[in-house]
């Protein structure tokens, strides 16, 4: 059992223990929410990603430059193709030649502008999947290197969330919107000289709802930028129950707790609904508000340009060519304003994903190697350690244990026992004291080899997918066939793999659901005795198996334990009757020691724990 004193989250579950599924912290949210903003900042770092595929970057900057181009082109060959219709002495003129020539130009153009839109397009779906590929590459990497303590303070579903969804988030918007946005601004300067070039002051006339644009848009943005944060991690919380739920829907039915578990459900629902429809509201309206600016221009300069043709200042094809000028300058906001959900849903879930990747990866100071056979002597030496700052679980902790000896360690739930494991394998760090390995420092061992020389049997069975004997190896990949057989038939588990349909090649289901909780236990023993470690750790490793079976497997655990220093934590008095000492754990220190009838004879701590195990059993 875990000795963490940490409040329990929202939700189903309670606190989180080492290597449990779906469990979080209650600073899952908090550690998010109370990190700064920068939009800005995320976007550019975004753009980096971009930058790491050089090749195919310039080669869409070439396309779209190409592309935009070629759409500059075409006001320019329609008000050719009008002004080669003329109006004189009250006939009509057309210059025919010209205008076939200027007809099959622009053919040539919009199929050139149809191709180049289509390689575009492509370069850009296969540049945003290689950097959100990246991007889950260094996120998946940097999880596996954070500390324990990290995965026990974050839901698991939210995690998960940023993994799949944010990712996701990303690769659209790479793959659209910031697309979009670096064709636009080549149009839209592209546009702007074009404008120039036939009438200055048509320009500025056309420039004059621009303000308009920049203050609508950043009254807009300021509001939708803060649901859109929110909808993401109402996301996070939404899989993180739901993960946390059909993990435990056993214990969700047994207790009862469906009516209490959709209550809840349904909040998060409600809000991430409210919160969605806020965030489609605010980023929907740019695109319509855009519009009406747009044609409010379109109207000004139409306005202003039959005036200067009325003069004989500007032809009617002059008019036309800056009318599509004018609307190809607006279009690039009025294109960013409509990918603006996609925008702010990619910015939100690359802040998320920059959050893990900037967290502070799980140090190893350690530069020692075991360059010997380990033998397994352990020290403590005046420990201290808390999850939690100002609440101890372990206080001024000593204790010798030699090589090969077997050490059981008892106590009341929250004593300390699960917690002397935690310290010896590192998954955390004492705050002051010492802790030695055949006489090394351990924070002086490189971690790599310190577990290397660990094997662990915990009391929640975590079996991957794959077969049964992939899970054996798990710890030894090179093991030949025959030494996983021997390690099987250690942990009695030899015989009833043999007597399933595809035996050691079984596949397994999701959370090993076709194998029971016993069979599930005696595999990771199997697995632990594969190891071969010379210090191994047994945490409630029989507290999922029948009396019966437990009977069978003390030889085979007496025999896996031999010539090792095994630590055994149990509640279990019957599982520790042969240990060579017993260490009784009572508000984070020893409270006394001695073999099964030492203990039993001081009738202290350990004698009425005896006593209201077995006497209990007895009435």
């Amino acid at each position: 059992m875990s000795e963490r004193k940490m409040p329990p989250p929202g939700g189903l579950g309670g606190p989180g223990r080492p290597g449990m599924p779906g469990r979080g912290g209650p600073m899952a949210g908090r550690m998010m929410a109370e990190k700064p903003k920068d939009a800005k900042k995320t976007l550019f770092r975004m753009l980096k990603y971009l930058g790491s595929f050089r090749l195919l970057m310039f080669s869409l900057w070439g396309v779209m430059l190409v592309a935009a181009l070629a759409e500059l082109a075409g006001p320019a060959l329609q008000g050719a193709a009008i002004d080669c219709i003329s109006l004189g002495e009250g006939q009509l003129s057309v210059d025919f030649d010209r205008l076939f020539v200027v007809l099959a130009i622009m053919l040539g153009v919009y199929i050139c502008v149809a191709l180049l839109h289509f390689l575009q397009s492509w370069i850009a779906a296969t540049l945003s999947q290689k950097c959100v590929r990246k991007i889950r590459g260094e996120l998946f990497a940097k999880l596996s290197r954070l500390p324990i303590r990290y995965f026990d303070t974050h839901r698991h579903g939210d995690i998960m969330s940023r993994v799949t969804n944010d990712a996701e988030n990303i690769s659209n918007g790479l793959s659209n919107s910031v697309t979009q946005l670096f064709s636009g601004i080549i149009t839209l300067v592209g546009a702007f000289v074009m404008m120039l070039i036939y009438s200055p002051l048509l320009t500025l006339v056309a420039l004059v709802t621009i303000p308009l644009t920049l203050l609508a848009s950043s009254k807009v943005v300021k509001f939708a930028r803060k649901y859109y944060r929110r909808q993401q991690s109402l996301l996070g919380d939404l899989n993180g129950q739901i993960e946390e739920n059909v993990t435990g829907f056993k214990s969700v039915t047994a207790y009862n707790r469906q009516a209490s578990v959709q209550e809840e459900f349904s909040r998060t629902t409600a809000e991430l609904k409210k919160t969605g429809i806020l965030a489609q509201i605010f980023g929907g309206i740019m695109g319509p508000l855009m519009n009406v600016i747009g044609n409010l221009n379109y109207l000004l300069v139409a306005a202003a340009g039959g005036v200067l043709a009325l003069r004989g200042n500007i032809s009617v094809g002059a008019i036309q060519a800056f009318l599509q000028y004018s609307k190809q300058f607006t279009r690039p906001v009025n294109m960013i304003a409509n990918q603006y959900t996609v925008i702010q849903s990619a910015i939100a879930g690359a802040e998320r994903i920059f959050e893990i990747l900037d967290t502070e990866s799980e140090v190893d100071e350690g530069r020692e190697t075991f360059t010997e056979e380990v033998r397994g002597e352990l020290s403590f030496r005046n420990v201290n350690f808390s999850y939690v700052p100002e609440k101890p679980i372990l206080r001024d902790f000593s204790l010798e244990i030699k090589p090969g000896e077997k050490i059981a360690f008892v106590g009341a739930t929250g004593a300390g026992k699960t917690t002397v494991a935690n310290l010896i394998t590192r998954f955390y760090d004492i705050q002051s004291g010492e802790i030695f390995i055949d006489g090394t420092e351990i924070r002086d061992i490189e971690k790599h080899d310190l577990r290397d020389s660990i094997g662990m049997v915990l009391q929640d069975t975590v079996l991957f997918s794959g077969t049964i004997a992939e899970n054996i190896r798990y710890g030894r990949e090179d093991a030949t066939d025959e030494e996983m057989y021997a390690a099987a038939r250690t942990a009695n588990a030899d015989r009833f793999i043999r007597r399933l349909p595809e035996g050691y090649n079984t596949p397994l289901a999701e959370a090993a659901e076709n194998l029971s909780q016993g069979q599930r236990q005696l595999i990771a023993i199997a697995r632990a005795a594969l190891k071969d470690p010379k210090i191994l750790i047994l945490d409630e490793a029989t507290s999922s198996i029948d009396t019966r079976t437990e009977m069978h497997i003390q030889s085979a655990m007496i025999s896996l334990m031999k010539n090792r220093t095994s630590i055994i934590i149990a509640h279990r008095l019957s599982t520790i009757r042969d240990a060579d000492r017993i260490v009784v754990m009572s508000d984070g220190r020893i409270a006394e020691t001695g073999n099964h009838e030492e203990l039993l004879e001081r009738g202290g701590i350990y004698y009425n724990l005896y006593k209201t195990q077995f006497e209990g059993y007895a009435t």
